[in-house]
């Protein structure tokens, strides 16, 4: 808990803190990679180059604040704990490094404010940041020892059994272990992290969502090529897995991590997807189809074309041999299902009683469905969601920011 006079402070300063925020962060991430850079192996330069991860951490310290001082405008910061706490995990985050971010996050405050940051100004921010740390070195602990990994010893590395082009732009690698040892137990729904030595001799992490079930011997990841757009470059990553990944070649993996995870109760159960979102999604049914073929699942999916529609075959043949599916899908040719948040309609998706929605796409199309669905009456916590890159969908200040793979 703030202190009480650290808790008047910020309270205070954090209309000025939130009109800097992302200042902030790009002058901390300037100053903390200039003096660390081995930390650039630990961050998506994607997410840097475009601001995304600069506004990600902005929302999360300053929904941290409002979190402690009563102000918050965010979703239960529990939440937002837990899905960084998954992040820190999946790319081996370590206790000891916290103190780097924060005295760089904290002489960032310095130098963005300048005169503004008294002493008793430092002092606050200093407490809230540490509160924040503490947190999540704790959730980070037990996460590391509920899955008995050792963060210094993080990265494994995988063998491509298979690789099957899904659609022009979408491919899927079958990993098993090179080693090996056995096949981690994951849950559905959840993602891997991916480091990558590029050709310019850059490592680079991305995290994919799992795209079957677990219990099959294996790991299967679906990737889309990330084109770029409007003057951005392509997706380093992607285009290097789609380029020169191919079977019988090797890649590191970081254990499975990821808090939006199929319920094991009977409860009906919404899958509503757009593009690449697909993949956590054919995950939790294939895991349905094996172990409760009769639960009620109601299976949306919006995309360009079916030309696009990457795991169509697959999805439709598992919801085929299940007892009580409903599947609706939305085409429109030629279009871009990132930029139509209303491109599916949700008034005409069922929603049985009792049932959970789990999201995953793009996020306006992400903020138009939860919206839809909470006005039909599903209360926001049978709502759950996997965000695509650094962004917070709850946030309702400002638009959140995000594209994961």
């Amino acid at each position: 808990m703030l202190s009480p006079a650290s808790a008047a402070v910020v309270r205070a300063t954090l209309p000025l803190v939130r009109a800097h925020d992302v200042a902030i962060t790009s002058e901390f991430y300037s100053s903390m990679f200039a003096t660390h850079p081995e930390l650039l192996d630990l961050f998506n330069q994607g997410n840097q180059a475009d601001g995304r991860q600069k506004l990600a951490l902005a929302s999360a310290v300053v929904g941290f604040a409002e979190h402690l001082t009563g102000n918050g405008k965010t979703m239960p910061f529990d939440r937002i704990a837990e899905r960084i706490a998954h992040k820190h995990v999946s790319l081996g985050i370590r206790a000891e490094q916290y103190p780097i971010v924060g005295r760089h996050l904290l002489d960032a405050v310095g130098t963005v404010l300048g005169a503004e940051v008294t002493a008793a100004v430092f002092a606050a921010w200093h407490e809230v940041y540490w509160l924040l740390a503490c947190r999540l070195i704790a959730a980070e602990s037990r996460l590391y020892e509920r899955g008995a990994l050792d963060p210094a010893d993080h990265w494994r590395r995988w063998r491509v059994a298979k690789r099957l082009d899904e659609t022009v732009d979408v491919v899927s690698f079958t990993l098993v272990p090179d080693d090996d040892t056995t096949v981690p137990d994951f849950l559905p729904g959840q993602y891997v992290s991916v480091a990558v030595d590029l050709p310019d001799g850059r490592r680079q992490p991305r995290q994919y969502s799992l795209s079957q079930g677990p219990g099959r011997g294996s790991l299967r990841l679906t990737v889309r090529r990330v084109r770029g757009r409007d003057g951005t470059p392509d997706g380093a990553v992607s285009t290097h897995l789609h380029d020169h990944l191919t079977e019988d070649e090797t890649l590191l993996l970081g254990p499975p991590a990821g808090e939006t995870t199929l319920t094991s109760d009977d409860d009906p159960v919404l899958l509503v997807s757009a593009g690449i979102g697909i993949t956590p999604m054919a995950a939790m049914l294939d895991h349905l189809a094996r172990a409760q073929p009769t639960r009620r699942i109601v299976l949306a999916h919006a995309d360009r074309s079916p030309a696009h529609h990457a795991l169509r075959r697959e999805c439709a043949r598992t919801a085929g041999g299940l007892a009580d599916v409903e599947e609706l899908l939305w085409y429109e040719s030629g279009s871009d299902e990132r930029s139509r948040p209303g491109f599916m309609d949700v008034d005409a998706l069922p929603v049985p009683p009792g049932a959970t929605a789990y999201l995953c796409g793009p996020l306006p199309f992400m903020h138009h469905i939860r919206a839809g669905l909470i006005r039909r009456g599903l209360a926001p916590e049978r709502v759950r969601y996997e965000v695509f890159g650094p962004g917070m969908l709850d946030r309702v200040d400002r638009p959140a920011a995000g594209a994961r793979r």
